[in-house]
C-alpha cells in the first residue's frame, strides 16, 4: 500500500461514513448501503484507478438512484 491508496481510501470511507449516518438517519436503504460499502472496499482493492472509479461510483448512486 502506498500513500495515495491510504489517502483514496481516508476520503470514501468519510464520505461512506456520512452516508451511512444519513441513511440511518432518514430510513434510507441506499446510502445506508453505499455507505456501507464505501467504508469497507478501499480493505479489498489495491488498484488505484479501480479503487476511485469504483468510490466515484459508489458516491454517486445516492445522488441519481431516488427510489
Amino acid at each position: 500500500m502506498d500513500t495515495s491508496t491510504i489517502l483514496w481510501g481516508l476520503l470514501f470511507g468519510s464520505i461512506g461514513a456520512g452516508y451511512f449516518l444519513y441513511g440511518k438517519k432518514q430510513r434510507a436503504w441506499v446510502p445506508l448501503c453505499c455507505g456501507m460499502a464505501l467504508m469497507v472496499f478501499p480493505y479489498f482493492i489495491a488498484n488505484i484507478w479501480l479503487l476511485v472509479g469504483a468510490g466515484v461510483l459508489l458516491c454517486g448512486i445516492p445522488y441519481f438512484y431516488r427510489p
